[in-house]
């Protein structure tokens, strides 16, 4: 199953109360996902962390991973015996935000606690994923087509999608500044 298979995930439009739209869907108890993606530099990360501090305001419990460090941290815990407590205190936030999931192509160990992460929080928390990837594109990068199918069953079908476009803000924000700083090359 692809996420293009998905008839319940809600895309978001321009409609002008989407703000308070995408706020209402972290600060009820709704347990619904937002997935966020597009170009670098648009701000997903940005807005996904704006929603979590509005959670964290209003007394929920928010937790934030960069994807490829917490693959990485839960990798190391493997070894060292604490990945089961990394799991569970992963489990026990009511708004998790997974930042830049898909920068690369997942092992065999990151699926594994990719599942086990989604599965232990479907129906009881929400989840934020941010990805340049579009999410049409996900099954590919998640690997195995049969773990592929079961992630993307607990994580896509009740998201919001929120798909950004235009140019970086990080290009707009850059100036050009000669070395000299009296203006001669």
């Amino acid at each position: 199953m692809t996420p293009r298979s998905s008839k319940t995930s809600r895309h978001f439009d321009s409609h002008p109360d989407r703000r308070a739209h995408l706020i209402q869907i972290v600060a009820l108890h709704r347990h619904e996902n937002l997935l966020i993606t597009g170009p670098t530099g648009l701000g997903k990360s940005w807005i996904a962390c704006a929603l979590g501090h509005k959670a964290c305001r209003d007394g929920r419990r928010v937790g934030y991973h960069r994807a490829p460090k917490l693959f990485e941290a839960l990798a190391i815990a493997r070894g060292d015996g604490r990945h089961a407590k990394m799991l569970k205190a992963i489990e026990r936030t009511e708004l998790l935000i997974l930042d830049d999931l898909g920068l690369s192509d997942l092992l065999s160990s990151e699926r594994r606690d990719l599942l086990e992460i989604l599965e232990d929080r479907h129906d009881r928390s929400a989840t934020i994923v941010t990805s340049q990837l579009p999410v049409e594109h996900w099954h590919e990068a998640i690997g195995d087509p049969t773990i592929a199918d079961a992630i993307l069953d607990r994580l896509v079908h009740n998201a919001h999608r929120l798909p950004l476009v235009g140019e970086s803000m990080r290009k707009r924000a850059s100036t050009t500044k000669p070395l000299d700083p009296t203006g001669r090359a």
